[in-house]
């Protein structure tokens, strides 16, 4: 099919193309190998390629899945694939061909969807933009001298410049919502437990990080949540119950919801005003279309959320970090990890258990104040990021202290961390494009366990202001 074709449509419009036998799984799978092949080399999206284990499951797909035929890709993180290697962007990790799936991919796969490769990441995840030594910086479609963010860095640079329609992403901190609003994607975190993490993990760095995909429009988000959703055998916990269809609730409109929208950082320091014009403009729109805005946000502080999310953090990066020198050798040092990486892992070697069930026990108690302020909106605005995407060399990761490596960068993630202490859905919505035409996204928060309130309001907001139309430079 024409390249152009294919990149006008979303993941469920190709799958109606080839469930209605206008085209073959197999051509939308060249088509996007060619994409990947003509952008990649100015995007640095995708790390890792199996071309032609893509056109082999295509030959034989069925047709007949959600998702049929849709090429897809993973990203470097998680998403364990039989025979393909997981390197989690670091020199320290072989990148060992896994034994097998993870249920999530086990669901992706049973959609329909046909991976492609693997896509870039920062090392081990670690921060809200993708510019690892192992591989070098993904490059925003919108501005190529311009962060794509992270962690799903390369998964948001792919689906945004077209070479697939929805990509695979996970988040610990934001790295679906900070690619989403950097790229101009809808970004949506779901709650706690409600994608599988399993075989391998009962959930990971204690449930803050959650799965699913990052993608150009808000059906596809949904019915992706109804194919890779539910527990998984052995589950430690699991989410609250699902609607029938995540899709089908997304396309009722909502009426009169009670939005709360923040319009400071949480200190009461001023926000960029790229961000605070974007948030005032999603509250306008709510209001259009009836909705009840207030002013108001939670009081909390973020010294207090910092912390916990280091110890967190730095102890689960050691476990790994030890776990892959146990397994394959190496040693931790400036030769196989970034100075940063390093100084965290450092930091996790020093932390005592007291001090992780501190930390464990803060969010716990976030989670509970949040879900009681809460009670009073429906729904919570604000800008997903601190600011438009940052340059690419912002940070420095040669630093070993932490503090120092993130300090650049502390107020530009001041509201995404927050859903994945407290468990809450959050999605991110390309609502905004600044003067020098970068998007600037909006993210609402909903109740824990309301992504199909969260997809309803999304699809009402993108039929009021569709996005579809904005290409990047690099498109298609």
């Amino acid at each position: 099919m024409p390249i152009t074709e294919y990149a006008d449509h979303d993941a469920l419009g190709l799958a109606a193309l080839v469930q209605g036998g206008a085209v073959s799984p197999l051509e939308l799978v060249d088509t996007a190998i060619s994409l990947v092949e003509r952008h990649n080399p100015a995007l640095n999206a995708v790390i890792w390629t199996m071309y032609d284990r893509a056109r082999e499951t295509a030959r034989s797909a069925p047709t007949d899945g959600t998702f049929a035929g849709v090429p897809f890709l993973l990203k470097d993180i998680l998403g364990g694939m039989a025979g393909v290697p997981t390197r989690d962007g670091s020199r320290i990790n072989p990148g060992v061909p896994a034994a097998h799936n993870s249920e999530l991919v086990n669901r992706f796969l049973k959609a329909g969807l046909i991976p492609l490769g693997k896509t870039n990441v920062p090392e081990f995840g670690l921060v809200g933009t993708t510019e690892s030594k192992l591989h070098g910086p993904a490059r925003n479609p919108w501005n190529t001298a311009h962060s794509t963010g992270g962690s799903s860095g390369g998964a948001g640079a792919a689906v945004a410049s077209g070479m697939v329609p929805v990509a695979h992403a996970n988040d610990g901190g934001g790295s679906i919502r900070i690619p989403a609003s950097c790229c101009g994607l809808v970004g949506l975190k779901p709650t706690r437990a409600r994608n599988p993490a399993g075989p391998d993990a009962g959930d990971v760095y204690n449930g803050l990080i959650a799965e699913h995909i990052v993608s150009r429009s808000v059906r596809d988000t949904a019915a992706m949540l109804d194919v890779t959703s539910g527990p998984d055998l052995g589950d430690p916990y699991y989410a609250p119950p699902a609607p029938q269809s995540f899709l089908a609730a997304a396309q009722i409109a909502p009426k009169g919801l009670r939005i709360a929208v923040t319009r400071t950082l949480l200190d009461g320091r001023p926000l960029h005003p790229d961000c605070l014009a974007a948030v005032d403009a999603a509250a306008a729109l709510c209001a259009e279309l009836g909705h009840h805005i207030e002013e108001a946000m939670p009081a909390l502080s973020p010294e207090a959320m910092t912390m916990p999310f280091f110890t967190i953090w730095a102890s689960g990066l050691a476990m790994q970090i030890d776990g892959l020198i146990a397994a394959h050798g190496g040693t931790a040092d400036l030769d196989h990890l970034e100075g940063l990486t390093l100084g965290l892992y450092r930091m996790g070697q020093q932390i005592t258990a007291a001090q992780y069930m501190s930390a464990h026990l803060a969010f716990q108690s976030m989670g509970r104040a949040l879900a009681a302020w809460q009670q009073s909106f429906d729904m919570w605005l604000t800008p997903t990021l601190g600011g438009p995407p940052m340059p690419l060399g912002t940070m420095n990761f040669d630093l070993t202290d932490p503090m120092a490596a993130y300090a650049p960068v502390l107020d530009y993630t001041p509201f995404t961390p927050i859903q994945n202490a407290t468990g809450q859905p959050g999605v991110s919505l390309p609502l905004h494009w600044n003067a020098a035409g970068l998007p600037v996204g909006v993210q609402f928060a909903g109740r824990f366990g309301d992504e199909a309130g969260l997809l309803a309001l999304a699809m009402q907001l993108e039929a009021a202001a569709p996005w579809s139309g904005r290409r990047p430079p690099i498109w298609g």
